[in-house]
Order: structure tokens, then sequence, then C-alpha cells
């Protein structure tokens, strides 16, 4: 009789977080999160290292986009749970005692039986397909309950394990036989010291897929990081699992990878999802672990991790790790694995910043500006939009975005028309074939030649955006023919502009919006709409308003229009809200103000622009 062999789980898997597994555990006490009543959703549970290790403290959720993966970590749970009471035998005695073998699909397709595929001997490939054979029979005949087919199933994995011909992973096999691959299959009894009683519920899909009906009250996300597939490099376990006998590839023998392609495994696209989860998920604390050596870089998942969490609860700590290494491997470089972690509040208001610097904009008052506004806004008429940083964040069923720029507007509307991935690989390719960088003057003049060339109806709104992106500051400036003039800086496409690219282009595909550019007395009047107006301000002029650039600027003859412009607004009762500044340094808009006086109109006072610096004083005038 074999002897049955008992093993702590050692499934080679990229990524496994074994290593950290201590520090996600002291992270959750020292935030007092292990108690009875909680929910940890491991969104990329992997082979479940973490689940383990936790769910003693939490009902648990687990999803992986690899079916075999969340069998093995929900599988792994189970042993003290099993009995095998219905089957009436010892399956594990029965399996490497009467295991004479079977010319499966494993044996056919994975052994040089009937190909040069060298995954497993003939004889191991066998005992494999016989294996899940007998297993998939039990299930069928209801011999084994659920817990226990998954059970088996880990253990099957497992065992495969010890045998493979690779080095590590299955997307490809060792040309000469591994001395582990020569060792006779046995079927091993996956170990876990302690019964599982607590509830389970499991996923098997994309995260981005699913998240936002995950109620839960932690949520761990662990993604690839690199771009490899896992779906090409777990393809013949995944094939196990599946127990599906699909069409394979003609060299490796992988099965058609195409519906297991992760977002995450891709350069930007890993950014995209990131944003995508952090924003949509129910969990009120949230963990992220990452690599230094991934797509994502720690600034872009901090500044993502504050905009729809609560930044005073941030926390990151850089964790010293010993990272898999196959028989290849002789670097002694010490690798790093990063820990993140935030609250998360759904009532917390979240503001989006746009991706266009914009002189003048109102990023830092957008939230004391909504305070003032009236409710239950039926459309919200952005008249002087510009970067679009007051109308995006505004509760409203329709907005209005309206600047007189044309070319500013078609750069607002580029981040609504593209798709993101596709408009950040054209950004990409400019910068890449024009060869911008920081205040390197050459390039970027030659970028601007290129776009000032084209006729006006052909101009790129993503050239001029590239353009924007390494210009002086950020600015948009033309001059009297049309032509954009601004010199080049010492700014570029950093991670902060891709975060604020992302999460902004994200928001506004979401909104319903008009986009327009004319003046703003030509827009459409309604009662129903309110019309926020935040024109140039006369002691403030800047290079967008001051008349030499190719577009109407804005004097004292044009500040009247708009004076009476309101005036009129006012007589047709339709709600405005104005931005202004009324004090600036040692000058006082008199007219202006002896004007909102005159019409009682309403005047408050903005706190987040106060300046010590800059004697500003910014109001907004109201008429309800």
């Amino acid at each position: 009789m074999s002897q049955i062999i008992n093993i702590i789980v050692c499934v080679r898997y990229l990524g496994n977080k074994d290593s950290i597994v201590q520090e996600i555990n002291s992270l959750l006490i020292d935030k007092n999160l292990i108690s009875g009543n909680q929910v940890f959703f491991d969104a990329f549970c992997g082979t479940g290292s973490v689940s383990k290790n936790i769910v003693g403290n939490f009902d648990l959720i687990i999803n992986d986009n690899l079916k075999f993966c969340t069998v093995f970590s929900e599988g792994r749970l189970y042993e003290q749970n099993c009995e095998f009471k219905d089957l009436g035998f010892d399956p594990f005695e029965y399996l490497n005692n009467k295991n004479k073998g079977f010319n499966g699909f494993v044996f056919n397709n994975y052994s040089p039986a009937k190909t040069e595929r060298m995954y497993f001997t003939k004889d191991n490939a066998s005992k494999i397909d016989f294996c899940r054979k007998e297993i998939e029979y039990w299930k069928e005949k209801n011999l084994i309950s659920d817990k226990e087919y998954k059970y088996l199933l880990t253990c099957l994995i497992q065992s495969v394990s010890l045998v493979s011909n690779t080095a590590g992973v299955y997307g490809a096999f060792l040309k000469h036989w591994d001395s582990r691959a020569l060792q006779e299959f046995k079927f091993v009894r996956v170990s876990n010291e302690n019964k599982f009683d607590r509830k389970i519920k499991v996923y098997n899909d994309k995260v981005e897929n699913i998240i936002a009906d995950i109620n839960c009250d932690v949520l761990y996300l662990d993604p690839p990081y690199t771009q490899n597939q896992y779906g090409t490099q777990y393809h013949l376990l995944e094939t196990l699992i599946l127990n599906d006998n699909p069409s394979v590839s003609k060299v490796t023998g992988s099965r058609p990878v195409t519906p297991l392609k992760s977002d995450w495994s891709i350069n930007f696209k890993s950014h995209i999802a990131f944003n995508e989860v952090i924003k949509k998920t129910q969990a009120k604390h949230i963990i992220f672990s990452y690599s230094p050596d991934g797509f994502i870089s720690k600034e872009f998942i901090s500044q993502t991790l504050k905009r729809y969490g609560n930044k005073d609860t941030y926390e990151f700590k850089k964790i010293d790790y010993k990272k898999y290494k196959n028989f290849k491997s002789k670097s002694t470089k010490r690798h790093y694995e990063y820990l993140f972690y935030i609250q998360k509040d759904k009532n917390r208001e979240v503001i989006y910043t746009s991706p266009m610097n914009y002189i003048g904009n109102k990023t830092k008052s957008v939230s004391e500006i909504k305070t003032h506004l009236p409710k239950n806004i039926k459309t919200f008429v952005d008249a002087f939009g510009g970067g679009f940083n007051v109308g995006i964040n505004i509760n409203a069923d329709n907005l209005i975005y309206n600047d007189i720029n044309n070319q500013v507007c078609s750069i607002i509307k580029l981040f609504n028309d593209y798709d993101i991935y596709e408009l950040i690989k054209k950004i990409e390719k400019i910068i890449k074939k024009f060869n911008l960088e920081k205040g390197n003057k050459e390039s970027y003049l030659n970028l601007r030649n290129y776009f000032n060339s084209k006729d006006y109806k052909n101009k790129d709104p993503v050239v001029l955006y590239a353009l924007i992106l390494y210009g002086f500051n950020q600015q948009i400036r033309f001059n009297s023919k049309l032509e954009f003039n601004n010199p080049v800086g010492v700014r570029w496409f950093n991670q902060k502009i891709l975060e604020k690219l992302i999460s902004f282009s994200a928001e506004l595909k979401n909104k319903k919006v008009d986009y327009k550019s004319e003046s703003y007395e030509t827009l459409p009047l309604d009662k129903n709409s309110f019309y926020y107006f935040d024109p140039p301000y006369m002691l403030t002029t800047g290079s967008y308003n001051d008349g030499k650039r190719g577009f109407k600027g804005w004097d004292n003859e044009t500040e009247l229009q708009f004076m009476k412009y309101v005036e009129f607004l006012e007589k047709k009762k339709i709600k405005f809200m104005i931005s202004y500044v009324l004090e600036h340094n040692d000058q006082t808009n008199d007219r202006f103000k002896k004007w909102i006086k005159e019409n009682d109109f309403r005047q408050i006072e903005l706190s987040t622009v106060q300046s010590s610096k800059i004697k500003r004083k910014e109001i907004l005038i109201v008429n309800y």
C-alpha cells in the first residue's frame, strides 16, 4: 500500500503573497478589523495565500479570472470538512493504489505520447487523467459533496505541480526532463489544520465587472503587475479544472486564452482598471499590494486612492521580501512589495480635476461652490467652461459645457469622445514620434510647427493637447493668426496628469453633456436650467482674455455687456451664480461692487481661495 502524503501548499504561483501575509494580518489588527461580522473580499485570490490566513476572522468573498484559482483557494480551506462518508472509502488511498492510468486529454496533449510536448511523462500524464476522470465521476454520481469535490481538485492541482516539467509556470515546457518530472505521480493531500466554518461566496470573473455589486467591509487587491498573462502561464491547470477538452495551440498546447486576458497585465489599461475598481467599490477599507516593478506607479496609486478615499487615513509601507525564483534565477537583488491602505466613505464627496491646466480654474473652490448651489438642478450650464472643473463635479440630469474658444472645447470633448486607452496610446505615440521631453525646445517647436501647419479644420486636438502638456505652465495660448504660440516648459505627461486624465475622462463619460462653443449670450435660455458664469476678471486679465490671441478679449465694454445680460436673466427669474474676483492686491472693481448692491444680489465670500501672499477677494454672486 502506498503511503499517503500530506503536504503544505507549494504551488509555484506568480505574485504569491505568502511572504507578506503577516504584514496584511498586522494591518487588519491595527485597524481593528478583526471581528466576527466583517466581510473580506479577496478580489485576485490566486492560490489563496491571503484568504487562508484571514478566513477565521471574516466571512469571505473570493474571486479570480481563472477558474483553477478560485477552486484551489476555496478547496484548500475544506480538508477538515471532508469525511467522504457517501463515497465509502479513502479517495487518496484509492487514487494512489488503484491508479492504472487512463489515456485521456492530458496524456494525448501534454505528454510525448502523441505530441512533442513534455509537460509530463507519459506514465504521469496517464495517472493524472485517471484521477481527473474518477473525481468527476464521483461528483456526477453524488458520491462526494461540492466541498469534497473542490478539495480533491485542489489536491490534484498540487499533485500535478510536483511532477510538472516546467520552470514554475505552464506557458512552456522544458526541453529536457527535470528530475522532479521523472518522479512517480502521487495524489497528495493538501493539509489545513483548521476546520472552516465561515460563510464563503465565490466569483469567477474580472473584478472590474463585479466590483460595484460586491458588498464587503474590506477589499484586498493584489492584481498582476507585469505583462505576463496568467491565462497563458497557467492554461494547463485551467484546462485540468474546467475539464472541457478545448482545442489547443500547436506548440505549447495552450487553450484559447483571449477570454482570460487581463487588462491588469497591459500598461495603461491597468491604470484605467485600477481607477474603475477604486471608484466603484462599496468597501469601507481598501488594502492594495503591488510591486515597484509594476505598470502602475506609486504616485498614481496614491493619487487615485486619495481621490476616492479619505486622504487622512492613507498609509503606505514598503516591504522587503524574498521573490520567487525558478531554477534559472541567479539575481541577488533585494525585492520589495508596496502595501497601501485607505478608508473609503460612500458619503464622501469626490472631486474630479481637469487634466487640462486652465488659468483661473476652480479646482480648490469647487467643494465650497457646490454648497451654495440650489438643490435638484435639472440642467447645469457652465457658460465659461474652460477646463470644466466646476461642471463635471455637479450632480445634474444634464450638463452644458460652453467655451467661446473652440480649441479649448475640442480638447474637453476629446476626453469624452475618445476611448481613454486609445487616447493615452495616441498621446504616447506623439510624444515618442517627436521626442518630447520637458524643456526640450527643439522637439517641442517641431511639434508646434507641425500643428500650426495644418489648416484650421484639420488641426488635431490630440496634438494640441500634447503641446499643452509640454508647454510653459501647460497654458493655452494663441496669436492673432490662431497659431499656438506658447513656448516650451518644464512640465510633461507625468503620473499626476495621467491620473487626472483617467479619472476625469471616466466621470465625463458617465455624464450627459452637450458641448457648445459660442458666446454666452447665444446659449439657449430655460427657466429650469441653472446658469454658472466664471467670466474673465477685469482685475486679473490673463493671456486667454487680453484680446491679442485671435479671440475676443475682455474689457470694460464687454464686462458692462455681461452685467446687462445678467440683469436680463434676473428679470426672467432664471437662477444663476457668478464666480468673480472683486478685490486683487490694492485694487477694487468698484463698478462691479456697486452693481451687485444695486441689483440686490447676494454676495458670498469664498474662504478656499484667500491668500496671505496676494490680497485677493473671490466671491460668488447669486440671485436666490
